[in-house]
């Protein structure tokens, strides 16, 4: 219903128009259901925790006072990286209220996000030496005036050095210290530790399915929309992709090249793209024969204009329900990487979490119910979104 629409409305040279009552009724229906209401809501409390995590868990004060003066060490030890996701987020808060078409807010979101990380990496100097305890130990000393700290008081890497009995500690168990989470091996707090990791499970969910809707719509768009020869030589080489198995790969890429989380993020992009090819091709190859994109083949526009300014709109839908799953995927192959012990090294993951549950003689459960239920939980709420989408845009299930 909604390409016809689009087929009679259409004026040569012009992209077709969208109706954008159609697509509040997709919205509305979608997040009728109760499941994308929780899923989303997970998902929007994930992003806020990964946006401020420093602010949330951090063993340095956010304010303080000395001899008068105030000071904030948290400030002064926030990285480029932080800095990057601040200004990012921000920047998207803008976007939202201007009333811009949504390609345009994705590219100004991704020049933001270059400026960002650019000027960030240049102008922003942390100290190169992090000393966790020299402002505990400064507040029993007494040589602070008063001080106000994150709600989780320890960064994912404050090992406690100078509490000297720190290692493995359930939730709660210390007397003169409080881990709600409990602390892993080193005696790092637990807590602290999966909100930063929130970061690489939301990042690395994100980046792998961007570099494989891109890959997947560009020859997807191309095998539908010429056919033929290029269709086939196109679905051969989506069936070879298709045969790549990806954990294996990751595998041998991290015991040649070491452990890196750009290297997951690409090599999990690259080998997950020939699903959402497959959608896009499918819908390219309905959409070649409608009026608007014979009208623009017609009036002499250029392939690119063709593919993605007026057939895509109108065939993007489904590849938007695979992109919730493809999220989900790439968090569990980053999950499963660091539960085997070949994830990141020091930076804090679920994954590596877990992986501490089972590697002393005895059963820390709360290694393995947080961090495990923190995978589940994100995991489920992507799929919850994606099968509400799904059925909110499929006309055999959307009787509505």
């Amino acid at each position: 219903m909604n390409e016809a629409i689009a087929a009679d409305t259409a004026v040569p040279g012009q992209p077709p128009r969208q109706d954008s009552g159609y697509a509040r009724k997709v919205l509305r229906a979608t997040f009728a259901r109760w499941g994308a209401r929780l899923g989303i809501a997970w998902i929007l409390s994930l992003l806020l925790l990964a946006v401020f995590a420093p602010f949330i868990a951090s063993s340095y004060p956010l304010l303080m006072a000395v001899d008068g003066q105030l000071r904030s060490p948290l400030l002064a030890h926030l990285g480029p990286g932080d800095v990057s996701l601040l200004v990012l987020f921000a920047g998207a808060l803008v976007l939202i209220r201007l009333r811009l078409r949504w390609r345009q807010r994705f590219a100004w979101l991704v020049a933001i996000g270059l400026v960002a990380g650019v000027l960030s990496s240049l102008l922003v100097k942390p100290p190169a030496i992090t000393i966790y305890e020299v402002y505990r130990e400064a507040e029993s000393a007494g040589r602070i005036d008063w001080l106000i700290r994150a709600p989780v008081p320890y960064s994912p890497k404050d090992y406690l050095r100078d509490q000297g009995d720190t290692g493995l500690e359930a939730p709660l168990e210390s007397d003169h210290r409080r881990h709600w989470f409990g602390t892993e091996e080193n005696g790092a707090d637990v807590l602290s530790r999966m909100v930063h990791a929130s970061r690489i499970a939301l990042g690395i969910g994100f980046v792998a399915t961007g570099i494989a809707m891109v890959i997947g719509v560009i020859l997807g768009g191309l095998m539908g929309y010429f056919s033929g020869v290029v269709d086939i030589i196109g679905m051969r080489l989506v069936e070879i992709f298709e045969a790549i198995p990806t954990l294996f790969l990751l595998l041998t890429f991290v015991a040649f090249f070491g452990r890196s989380l750009y290297l997951m993020m690409v090599i999990i992009g690259i080998t997950s793209w020939p699903g959402y090819a497959r959608y896009i091709r499918a819908e390219f190859l309905k959409l070649r024969q409608q009026d608007f994109v014979q009208a623009a083949i017609a009036s002499g526009l250029p392939l690119r204009s063709i593919l993605f300014r007026h057939m895509l709109p109108n065939g993007v839908a489904p590849l938007l329900v695979a992109a919730s799953f493809g999220v989900a995927s790439a968090i569990l192959s980053e999950a499963t990487l660091s539960f085997l012990g070949l994830g990141l090294v020091d930076d804090p993951s679920w994954g590596q979490m877990l992986n501490q549950a089972v590697r002393s003689s005895t059963f820390n459960w709360w290694m393995a119910a947080f961090p495990g239920g923190a995978i589940f939980l994100t995991v489920f709420a992507y799929n919850l979104i994606g099968e509400a989408l799904r059925d909110a845009i499929d006309p055999h299930l959307n009787k509505g």
